[in-house]
């Protein structure tokens, strides 16, 4: 599964995300807003502004929009650096003009902490970090060197300085919270989307496999019959034939040939499991079928299916083979095998009201930092080198729990996480059984929520020969 995702998931996933036209729309908003502010200021309110350097301001960020428009095409996407420096060029803009009306006796400078919003939404943290320390530096300068604000008959306008050291204060800090929080609710957002779409590419794999094993078993099926006939033809013929040496060794050779295409359709048989007469199998076996590529791993797995003891409980239950559900169980057993020191328990039971499954390891359990968080996707943890020397190949992103419980919710199973033994325990009061335990719960005749067959199974019918 890390194979799969990785491509997806690298350090450069979110390069060239922005586009060029929408950058410019905003530069051309955030134009108009300067200019119905600066007329508004001037005209309504009687305000002294140096209008040339102030329209000179104005305009550079026209002539950027005009010269972004003519070089590249529309549907241009920014790279990191150009994004960081569009957004540092917007930056300079404003903190130019704030700085030609009234530095932080502007309120308008409050659009200061826009960009770095931007930037935490679209970009790296190091982009975020540099915007963040240029909002702080342009701030302070604007509090102290700027050229003031006045009214026509030449009154300055200020605001008193504890109120002017507040808005410092209000700006910085307001840069900082809403860059670690715009970045830390996007962050959450993306993980989860590429998660669910990891989670996604593994039931689509699942499904075709599953019915790709149907056409096998299918072609398995119909196929048997045409070469029985040629394999009886053919032995026929080598009889017949054994005074001629030449057309005998071709008549072996088509037998040969007619057994060798049997045992590659019986093979394909065997892996064709969504055939009509095998989509509900008993418990027990889809859950050996889940493990089965994880039980020659070098662990022991041991599986035990019982019903609890309880009145009611019946026969062991039927199920469908949902590729949900095998999918699911087979990330929880390798996530087991990969931590197991030497065996797995993967038990059932079933009663009147519930199925359960539970999936045990010998290993260290689940760390203590992370098992509140199990079941949320690239739960990372930093590996010492005695981790990577055990489990060379784990990556350690959660993502396969993630999965395995987002599927196994689809079925109606509800599942919860916990350690076998307590951490820190001696090793002699460990019980054999003190690594990670899984446990997967479905409600029995649960309206069709849960993967059990309620429906008595009918008769298969008269098997019919195809006619061709």
């Amino acid at each position: 599964m890390n194979a799969l995702v990785s491509p997806l998931f690298s350090s450069d996933a979110r390069s060239d995300w922005l586009r060029l036209q929408t950058f410019t729309m905003l530069r051309w908003v955030a134009i108009i807003g300067q200019t119905v502010a600066i007329t508004i200021a001037v005209v309504c309110f009687d305000l002294h502004l140096d209008l040339g350097p102030v329209f000179a301001v104005v305009g550079a960020a026209v002539i950027a929009n005009l010269v972004s428009v003519a070089i590249y095409p529309a549907g241009k996407r920014l790279s990191e650096p150009q994004a960081l420096a569009m957004l540092l060029f917007d930056l300079a803009q404003l903190a130019a003009l704030i700085w030609l009306t009234g530095g932080l006796h502007n309120p308008f400078a409050l659009l200061l902490v826009a960009p770095v919003t931007i930037s935490a939404t679209a970009l790296r943290l190091r982009s975020t970090i540099v915007l963040c320390a240029a909002v702080v530096f342009c701030t302070s300068v604007l509090a102290v060197h700027h050229v003031p604000l006045r009214t026509a008959q030449g009154l300055i306008l200020s605001i008193p300085d504890i109120f002017l050291f507040g808005f410092w204060i209000a700006i910085v800090i307001g840069a900082v919270f809403l860059g670690v929080y715009a970045r830390r609710v996007t962050s959450e957002i993306h993980s989860m989307s590429e998660a669910l779409l990891a989670t996604q590419m593994a039931l689509s794999r699942e499904q075709k496999l599953t019915d790709l094993s149907g056409v096998a078993a299918a072609a398995a099926h119909e196929l048997g019959t045409p070469l029985a006939t040629i394999k009886l033809v053919s032995s026929e013929l080598i009889e017949e034939l054994s005074s001629r040496s030449d057309l005998r060794g071709d008549a072996e050779l088509i037998r040969e040939q007619a057994d060798r295409c049997r045992e590659i359709l019986r093979s394909m048989g065997r892996a064709g499991k969504d055939d009509a007469h095998l989509r509900t199998a008993p418990l027990s076996a889809v859950l050996r079928e889940a493990a089965e590529q994880h039980t020659g791993r070098g662990r022991q797995v041991i599986f035990d299916c019982r019903p609890d003891g309880g009145a009611g409980a019946g026969a062991e239950p039927e199920i469908l083979r949902q590729p949900e559900l095998v999918h699911g169980i087979r990330n929880l057993v390798q996530n087991a095998v990969d931590f197991a020191a030497a065996r797995v328990w993967v038990e059932a039971e079933w009663s009147a009201e519930q199925i359960r499954v539970r999936i045990t390891d010998d290993g260290p359990g689940y760390a203590a930092h992370v098992i509140r968080r199990i079941g949320e996707p690239f739960v990372r943890r930093r590996r010492g080198a005695g981790d990577r020397g055990r489990r060379p190949e784990y990556e350690g992103m959660g993502l396969g729990l993630f999965i395995a419980k987002t599927l196994l919710e689809r079925t109606g199973a509800g599942l919860s996480f916990a350690n076998g033994s307590v951490a820190g325990a001696p090793e002699h009061d460990r019980p054999e059984k003190c690594g990670a335990v899984v446990e997967v719960v479905w409600p029995r005749n649960g309206g069709g929520s849960g993967p059990e067959v309620t429906v008595p199974r009918r008769p298969l019918g008269e098997n019919r020969p195809i006619v061709a």
